[in-house]
């Protein structure tokens, strides 16, 4: 199936890596030009380096770090400026640590926002004016599974994930005269460098992280955690021309693991 993604500048957050590194090989491979964002520029510069080789559209790294909001403008700026337009922008951040309530002060509630939410809320804010006058536009946010079922020591991640799931509903309902499509991926067990070391245990006798995926993976429909490269299909589908009827939704991808009907 081809995408109409060819010429189309794709703007995609924490693509070092993980989630945002499959979606930015994603829509590459579909042809479209891509602009990779993360902190760590040596990883960065080897994952445009991975992705020139595909031979589809330009790619161009630029270190970002999503918590500060001249570094994003920055971003945003070179890269409508080098490409043109931003017509798809793909929001995405590590995630904030786990841990009960109580064990989170002011502070890690502070860090928490902005990484998770103002990232989003800058982004969004700045690419808005870079689609509008190309008439349409998509804004994909990765959010969690934290945000559909209750994942335990997830507080940070849920309370501020469904803030954007929220910004996103809203934006879906203020940019849909300008062909502007908003919406969320809720990624379930996907095997990333997140879950590696959420599994990783060094206690006497703790099971192996072989033993710790066999066993998580019995409460998922499937069977099986699931691969980067199964969320960012639905991401390159999501920034296509094809799903141009679908915005303010929140999907999934989760091997069925959520049992509930709505």
């Amino acid at each position: 199936m081809d995408l109409q993604l060819t010429g189309k500048a794709a703007l995609i957050l924490a693509a070092s890596k993980g989630l945002g590194k499959a979606c930015a090989f994603a829509l590459a491979a579909e042809g479209a030009d891509v602009i990779i964002g993360a902190r760590e520029q040596t990883t960065l510069d080897a994952t445009a380096k991975h992705i020139a080789a595909l031979g589809k559209g330009r790619v161009r790294a630029i270190r970002v770090d999503v918590t500060d909001a001249a570094s994003v403008a920055a971003m945003v700026d070179t890269a409508a400026a080098e490409f043109g337009k931003i017509d798809i922008l793909v929001n995405n951040a590590g995630g904030p640590p786990f841990g009960k309530f109580e064990s989170f002060d002011d502070a890690a509630w502070q860090s928490a926002f902005e990484l998770t939410l103002l990232s989003a809320v800058r982004f969004s804010r700045l690419v808005v004016p870079h689609m509008r006058p190309t008439g349409s536009g998509r804004i994909i946010n990765i959010t969690s599974l934290s945000t559909k079922t209750y994942l335990p020591g997830s507080v940070l991640s849920t309370s501020l994930r469904l803030g954007v799931i929220g910004m996103a509903k809203m934006l879906a309902n203020e940019l849909g005269p300008d062909n502007i499509t908003v919406n969320n991926v809720a990624p379930g067990s996907i095997l990333t460098d997140r879950l590696r070391h959420s599994m990783t245990s060094t206690a006497p006798g703790a099971p192996s992280f072989e033993e710790q995926l066999a066993e998580h993976a019995k409460g998922i429909p499937l069977g099986r955690i699931g691969k980067p490269e199964e969320l960012a299909a639905l991401v390159a589908f999501l920034a296509s021309p094809l799903a141009s009827y679908i915005t303010g939704a929140t999907i999934p991808v989760d091997g069925g693991a959520i049992k509930a009907t709505v």
